[in-house]
Order: structure tokens, then sequence, then C-alpha cells
């Protein structure tokens, strides 16, 4: 399926790159060509001996050996892709900062192939506000970061941290060869994150929306060669280049932003946990605390879904989300009739790792010709991809 694809590999220092050997000889079944770079500390895990062998190329350790010296602008140059794994926090750091003491960074800094990593560390390295820090100047740099899994640790503990499996990151691969132009042509309007509603100048009322999910599925369908839309409220997430941004912060300007664009769109996808109510009035003032009680009069807002929903065209395909907590698919299943839409994708707070602020989902996907789909607990990168699937399957149908 692979084959004549070029496939560089870097393999730093972590017990993980064993699961690079496996990455490799997947990878070669593919009929891939592949060629290794190791750091001198991961030599220590895994023997170049046993990657030469299934790669069936020279594996390079060093900048210089003996007499000869690596050319890493031409191996930067030879490559497809160049895929780092597994990428420890201390590669991540030298890959954020321009460090250059190793062949592979040499590589790294050099290369004009896209590069995808697959970090491996334990949960407090991989939870710590530097290598937050240092992903996200990474992901600015246009590289792709593969999500990691939850699980048995090196340390002995269990939590994030661990690389993403073999089989995973080559579908990735697979996806980033042959699956880009899918979408070339789709509009695609995705609204995501919280809405926050102001009482007065210093308090608001808004929900535990991270809005990781929404940006999870536009990231996907831009990978796919759609033409994406994001109209984002107050999130931290990052967000990678080549996606237009609109930043919203309360529901009405939510509203306003998606009625004037859903016409352009071939794809609606309102992943937003916009708010139900707002407050009547809005002090101009801070609210002094003069009383034992405060009483808080609260307005509906606008139905961005429903009223999409009522306006949209029949070429169009309108996505929702259910969060629910009881009576989770008789709810999901009257908002998918209620508010007109093509799907509904159901998650339950009642299923652990689902939610707000979590790194993980589990969903069910219903659709309006009596499809039911259930999905295991995943990343919610690997979420977006199983529902970036099932809306193409039900588009091209």
């Amino acid at each position: 399926m692979m084959k004549g694809k070029k496939i560089l590999i870097g393999v730093t220092g972590s017990i993980a790159a064993y699961k690079s050997v496996l990455i490799v000889r997947l990878l070669v079944k593919e009929e891939a060509e592949v060629k290794v770079i190791m750091t001198p500390s991961s030599k220590d895990f895994v023997s170049p001996l046993t990657f030469s062998t299934l790669s069936k190329n020279k594996v390079l350790t060093e900048l210089v050996s003996e007499d000869s010296w690596a050319n890493h602008v031409e191996l930067g140059r030879w490559a497809d892709i160049f895929l780092i794994a597994p990428a420890t926090c201390n590669t991540l750091a030298k890959m954020a900062n321009g460090f250059c003491d190793n062949l592979l960074l040499a590589v790294y800094l050099s290369s004009t192939c896209p590069v995808m990593v697959a970090p491996a560390m334990d949960e407090d390295m991989w939870r710590h506000p530097a290598t937050k820090l240092n992903l996200q100047k990474i992901t600015s740099f246009g590289n792709t970061i593969l999500p990691v899994d939850n699980g048995e640790l090196a340390s002995g503990l269990t939590g994030e941290g661990r690389m993403s499996e073999p089989a995973f990151i080559v579908e990735k691969i697979k996806d980033f060869f042959f699956k880009p132009e899918i979408c070339k042509g789709l509009n695609v309007l995705i609204t995501a994150g919280p809405t926050v509603e102001a009482i007065d100048p210093v308090r608001f009322i808004s929900n535990h929306s991270s809005g990781k999910m929404g940006v999870a599925i536009a990231e996907e369908f831009r990978k796919r060669g759609a033409s994406v839309t994001l109209i984002l409220g107050p999130s931290g997430e990052s967000v990678n280049h080549g996606i237009e941004i609109r930043r919203v912060t309360s529901a009405k300007e939510m509203y306003q932003e998606a009625i004037s664009r859903y016409q352009q769109a071939d794809i609606i996808i309102m992943a937003a946990a916009v708010a139900d109510y707002t407050p009547a009035e809005i002090s101009g003032m801070k609210i002094k605390k003069d009383n034992e009680e405060m009483k808080l009069n609260l307005k509906k807002t606008d139905d961005i879904l429903k009223t999409i929903g009522g306006l949209k065209k029949d070429s169009q395909l309108l996505v929702g989300f259910a969060l629910e907590t009881d009576n989770e698919k008789e709810n999901a299943l009257k908002k998918l009739n209620g508010k007109k839409a093509d799907f509904i994708i159901l998650n339950s707070l009642k299923d652990e790792g689902s939610g707000f602020g979590q790194d993980t989902n589990k969903i069910t996907i219903f659709d309006k010709k009596g499809g039911e789909a259930a999905f295991e607990k995943k990343s919610k990168s690997e979420v977006a991809i199983d529902i970036v699937n099932s809306i193409i399957e039900y588009k091209n149908a």
C-alpha cells in the first residue's frame, strides 16, 4: 500500500523504543522504504542491529563516525515524512528551542518534509507546564503531535504519557499519504469551547468545556483537505495553522457568528457548549456584596443548533452534540429530531473519561436515518477520526 513512500524514523532514549521496532516492521510490510536514526541514548534500549535488520538500511547514530559524516541535509530531503518515535521530554525541549547536539536533531532542523512526533514519558513530565509549552511551540512550527495513551508507565504508575501503539501510528502515516484530499472542496463550519455570560464586569456564568473535542474535529477535517472555519469560545487550546479561527465570548456572539457563516458551509458541526441561559441584565458596575442573597434573573439564549436546523438546505449536513446524565439515548434522539439535525453525537457524564476537560471521550453517533454506532473510549484525536469518518461515509452514501 505504501510502496515507494520514504519514511525516516528517529528513535530517542525511552523504554518505548521497543514499539518503534514494531513500527518499522509494519511499514516495511507495507512496502515502504524506511531509514532509522537513533540518538546515542536510545542504543541503551534497542540495538541499531535490530533496526538495520528490519529496515534493510544502515542505521545512523552519529554526525561523525571515524573518517566520514552523516549528511543530515540529504536525509531531511530524502524523506516524505519524518516520524520521531518515541520522542522523550528531553528531545521535545530541544526541538522546541532549536538545540542541535545530535544527528537526529540536526536532521530535524534541516528537514523539508512534514514531521510527526509520538511523545513518550511519565505522567508528571507529560503534564508539566514546560512540556505543554514545548508541545505548543512544536505544533506552531507545523509539526503533528500524536496523542499519548493512558495506561501503565515505566515508573510503575498508571496515567497519561504512554507512546501511541504502533498500529495507530502506522494508520496516521497512511492518513498522511492517502487521506489529505478526501475532503478537498468541502467547507466545514465548527463551533467549539464554552461561552461566557457576563453578570457584571468581574463575574460570569460558564461551564467546564475546554474546546478539545471541537478543535480535534477541526484539525482532522483540515488534515483531509477541507476548508475549515472554527468559531471558538474562550479556550486555552492551541489550533494548527490552516484553520480560520473566529474567537467569541458570549452565546450571543457565537450565535451571530454562526448564523452569518452557516450558508457557505457544506458541513456544520455544533460542538460548542453554549450557555442555555444568560443574565437578563448585565450590571455596568461590580455588584457589591451587601446582602445575604443575590437573585439573578436569567433569560434563554438563542438556540444555534435549532435555528440552523430550520434554515439549512438539504445539501447541508448538520451535526450536534448531546452531553447527558440520564436517559441518554432517549434525550439524544429527542434532540436529533427536535433540532432537525442529521447527526447527534452522544457522550454521557456517567462514562469514565468522558465529558468536559478530559483528553479522552466515549461516544455514540445517531443519524436521522436510524443509524446508531457506539465507540469505545479513545483519545479525542482518535474520536475525531471516528466522527469525521462517519460524516464522510454518510455524506457519500
